[in-house]
This record gives C-alpha cells, sequence and structure tokens, in this order.
C-alpha cells in the first residue's frame, strides 16, 4: 500500500454517517423510490429504457498486458460513490454523478475482492486473495488501514453489512460464519456451518441469511439470537424438485439476497435459473429462467480447475440483484442484461418465468451491482458500464 499499515483499536474510528440525499445531474441519474423520500421516478416507469451509458477504461493499465477483471461492485449509502475490486489488486472509486473516475487505490501485499463500504463513505472493507485470510478495514481518505479482522482460516467467500449498524458477517471455505463490529478486531459470533459461502440480510436488519450450496439449503437466523440455532431452514431439494432446479443448484451459487421489502430472497446461480423464494415460507415462487445460460465466473466458494476447458476462473461478487423498489431481479448473462417482473405470473408446475426485458449491451456482464439511492445500476466483466434510462425512450 502507499502508506504505513496502522492497526488501531479506537471505536470512535468507525463512525456511522448518515446520508444526504442529493439529486443528481450530471449524468441525468433520477433518484429511486426509497423509504420517506420523494421519488421522482419509478423504477416500474423506466425499467424497460436503461441503456449503456458510460463505459470506464482503465487507462492506467501498460500496453501489452490483459485488462483485469471487475471481482466485485459496491455503492456507498448515498448512491453517490461506485467502487469495483480488480484482479490485479486494485480498488477503483467512482463519481456517478459526474461519472467519472475519483480514487485508485492499491492492495499489493495482500489482493483484494468483495471490497465493501461501511456506512461511512470514506472508509471500506474487503477480503485478501493472498498472504493470509484477514479482513481489512481501509480509510480511503489518507489509504490507511484502520482495523485487521483476524478470524478465518481459508478464502472469505462473502461479507454482509447490516443495513443499519456497524457490524457484518464474513463468510469462508473454513466452514465458518464471523460476526464483526468494524470497532473491535475480535469476532462477536461465530457459527459452522458446512460450505457457508454466502450472506445476507434482512432490510430490517433483525435476521440474517447463510446459504450453503454443498447442502442445498438457505438457513435464517435471528440476529439477536443467533446462538440458539436458526429460526428456519429452506431445504431446496424439497422447495424445487424438478430436473431444472437440479442442473442449476449444483453449479454454483453466485448471490443471496433479500428484496428491500422483506418478502423475497433471490438466490443466484450460475446455471439456467436463479430462483425467487417467499422469504416467510421459504416456497418457491418463480424459477427465473435464463435463455442463453450464467456468465463465466466461478460460484461463491467454487474452486478454478485448470484441467477442464472454459472451467470458471474468477470470484464475484454476484450476478444478479433486486432493483431497489423489489420488484424487478437483474441479472447479467454471457450478453446483454435480463430483467425478470417478480409481479408476473409465472408458467406450469415449475413455476418458470422468462425475462420481461432484455437490455442489449452485446457484451458479457458477471457482476452486477443497483444503486440503492438513484435509478441507475452497474455492470462489469472486464470494464465497468454504469446504465441509465434514456430519457428519449
Amino acid at each position: 500500500m502507499a502508506s504505513t499499515p496502522m492497526d488501531l483499536d479506537d471505536p470512535a474510528s468507525s463512525s456511522f454517517a448518515t446520508p444526504t440525499p442529493v439529486i443528481g445531474t450530471h449524468l441525468n441519474i433520477q433518484r429511486t423510490l426509497t423509504p420517506n423520500v420523494p421519488s421522482t421516478t419509478k423504477v416500474t416507469d423506466v425499467i424497460p429504457n436503461f441503456r449503456p451509458t458510460k463505459l470506464f477504461h482503465r487507462e492506467d493499465v501498460k500496453e501489452g498486458r490483459p485488462k483485469p477483471s471487475v471481482l466485485s461492485i459496491d455503492f456507498d449509502d448515498p448512491g453517490e460513490l461506485c467502487m469495483t475490486a480488480e484482479s490485479d489488486e486494485t480498488i477503483m472509486i467512482y463519481n456517478v454523478k459526474e461519472g467519472r473516475q475519483d480514487k485508485k487505490l492499491l492492495s499489493q501485499k495482500y489482493g483484494v475482492k468483495l471490497a465493501k463500504f461501511t456506512h461511512a463513505s470514506s472508509s471500506i472493507i474487503y477480503a485478501s486473495t493472498k498472504e493470509n485470510d484477514t479482513l481489512r478495514y481501509l480509510s480511503t481518505h489518507n489509504n490507511s488501514f484502520i482495523r485487521y479482522f483476524e478470524g478465518h482460516t481459508a478464502s472469505v467467500t462473502s461479507i454482509s453489512l447490516h443495513p443499519g449498524a456497524d457490524n457484518f458477517i464474513s463468510c469462508s471455505r473454513d466452514d465458518t460464519v464471523l460476526l464483526w463490529s468494524l470497532g473491535s478486531r475480535q469476532w462477536v459470533g461465530k457459527l459452522f456451518l458446512s460450505t457457508p459461502f454466502l450472506s445476507a440480510w434482512d432490510p430490517s436488519g433483525s435476521v440474517f441469511a447463510i446459504a450453503s450450496p454443498y447442502s442445498y439449503a438457505i438457513v435464517l437466523y435471528d440476529y439477536r439470537n443467533f446462538t440458539k440455532g436458526p429460526i428456519k431452514e429452506i431445504d431446496l431439494v424439497e422447495k424445487i424438485p424438478t430436473r431444472r432446479a437440479a442442473e442449476s443448484l449444483t453449479t454454483g451459487w453466485t448471490k443471496l439476497d433479500f428484496s428491500n421489502d422483506g418478502k423475497h430472497i433471490l438466490l443466484g446461480t450460475r446455471g439456467a435459473a436463479h430462483y425467487l423464494l417467499d422469504a416467510f415460507s421459504g416456497d418457491l415462487k418463480a424459477c427465473l429462467r435464463k435463455p442463453t445460460g450464467g456468465t463465466r465466473r466461478a460460484g461463491a466458494g467454487e474452486s478454478a480447475d485448470p484441467m477442464v476447458p472454459d472451467a470458471p476462473r474468477l470470484e464475484s461478487s454476484g450476478d444478479c440483484c433486486f432493483s431497489p423498489d423489489g420488484r424487478f431481479v437483474i441479472s447479467g448473462s454471457k450478453k446483454d442484461v435480463l430483467v425478470w417482473d417478480t409481479l408476473a405470473a409465472p408458467a406450469g408446475e415449475e413455476k418458470v418465468l422468462d425475462p420481461k426485458y432484455t437490455l442489449e449491451e452485446n457484451r458479457e456482464a458477471a457482476v452486477v451491482a443497483f444503486n440503492p439511492r438513484y435509478n441507475m445500476f452497474a455492470t462489469a466483466d472486464s470494464e465497468l458500464m454504469f446504465w441509465l434510462p434514456d430519457p428519449h425512450a
């Protein structure tokens, strides 16, 4: 790193920042629906009109060298900054409204993946790709470490920040889930589970979910009483007993997400479909069919197999997500972006739902994230793309 790493254990260093709403103008970004905040345009009104608007080229990559791949995308709470973690051990931060690169940070000693903003936009947490499996808490203001979080003994597969507090969850290939507070280097809770590779918080922050691909299960915990065991276990073999499910569920899980109304859980896979589940009953609501299949990225916790042609070799923070209003699911594919309407009626006993819209882009969208405050989202493979509604459509 450019500056000397520091490891301080000062609770004041992890302050909570309340975002200030600001309407974007430079890229014609409009606010989307958020609780108790007026909305200028509903997602429903513009979702079919999204177009690839701003492509970011890495001008710092030397000629003759391959382009790095984007491993994760995240937005800060106010939606004004977008961050990527990239395969050349670089963290890139972009100004959303002005559509420009803001900062470039290097993590050459430890590598970087799964980079997430904390609730303070000037600090981030991320997982390592080499040296060890420690999580790192970095101030982007002066590019110095605030704290290290040591506890995992194998590669970290997921990081999920609590929606309203300075706490987070990490999952690992060491078959543990660790619960942390940003104010302390020591984990505050530990769960032992088989392949707990993905995690997600419900929007209230009172429940969290862990997905276990090799157990074909999602388990839900009460955050205040997680030591008492799960409050619900969703057996996906039981909930999705079809040949189509067997094909998708064994090809790697890419994302676990709650809708913002708390009603649905999204399970992303790199197979032929994603799955929309009822968050209360665990029942299958829809099988979100991907006509051209999934992307080439590995699922969470998967190992790349160099002996298998076209085996997935790069991880990602997920190739699908909900829109902020919870109605739509957007997903990358081998080309273009797919959009499903969760209010549409699925077909047949298998509850198959085809995409309602296909947003054309003719390049792979391996990593996807929707801005929490504005009507825009980002996709990436080797380059980052901002998507905005076409005002003339």
